[in-house]
Order: C-alpha cells, then sequence, then structure tokens
C-alpha cells in the first residue's frame, strides 16, 4: 500500500514539476517562483531554453523512478536499482536548495513538493 501510494504521489508530483516548467518556457510569468526569483515575471528566452532542458531531465528522473517501481519499462529495472540513488541525492540537494532559496515562494511551494519527491522515491527505492 505505501509503495502504490509513494508511486501515484511522485507520478503526480513529477507532472506538476514538469508542466511547471513547460509554463515557464512558455513565457508564463512565474519567474520569481523558481530560480530563487532571479528572474521575476516572464523568464528571458536563454532561462526559457533551459527549461526545455530541465524538462528533459525530469522526464528521465520519472521514467527511471517509476521504472524502479515497475510501472514502467520493467527491462530499465537493473539500470533504475542504481539511477535511482543518482535522483535521490539531486532530490536532497533540491530541497536544501529551495530550503535556502531568497524566494518566499518558491520556499513556500517548491520545497513541500521536492521533499515530497525525495520521501516517495526513497520509499520506492528502498521497496
Amino acid at each position: 500500500m505505501m509503495i502504490i501510494m509513494s508511486e501515484i504521489i511522485f507520478a503526480i508530483l513529477i507532472v506538476v514539476v514538469i508542466l511547471f516548467q513547460a509554463a515557464l518556457a512558455a513565457g508564463v510569468p512565474w519567474g520569481e517562483y523558481a530560480m530563487g526569483g532571479k528572474f521575476p515575471g516572464q523568464y528571458p528566452r536563454f532561462m526559457r531554453i533551459i527549461c526545455l532542458f530541465q524538462i528533459a531531465v525530469l522526464f528521465l528522473i520519472g521514467f527511471i523512478v517509476l521504472s524502479k517501481s515497475g510501472l514502467l519499462m520493467s527491462a530499465w529495472s537493473a539500470f533504475a536499482d542504481t539511477a535511482i540513488w543518482f535522483i535521490i541525492a539531486y532530490l536532497v540537494l533540491g530541497t536544501i536548495m529551495n530550503l535556502m532559496t531568497p524566494s518566499v515562494w518558491e520556499r513556500r511551494i517548491w520545497t513541500p513538493v521536492t521533499l515530497l519527491l525525495l520521501i516517495t522515491s526513497l520509499v520506492i527505492a528502498l521497496s
């Protein structure tokens, strides 16, 4: 039950983060909610391109974690067994960075999201 809940929560949250990055890439003026609020309003062109790269990384993260859980590509299982620990380290750093950001809104919104992604991926990794 705990693993199924972790899979569902992780999948929903990773999609939310991907959609947020897609919105930033599309020019939605939510810059104060990301990157420490360094680019309030609409992101400049180079940051919008970086969002596209972040979307690709987030898809890979989602794919690896959900492959580890058995929801996707069981053929990736051996790779996912190792790769998930790099993702957990990435999420630990992401949680710390979101705790330290000067952007109040980023801290309030993304710290809990990143922490939940970390906890759910850890539950999946240990299953």
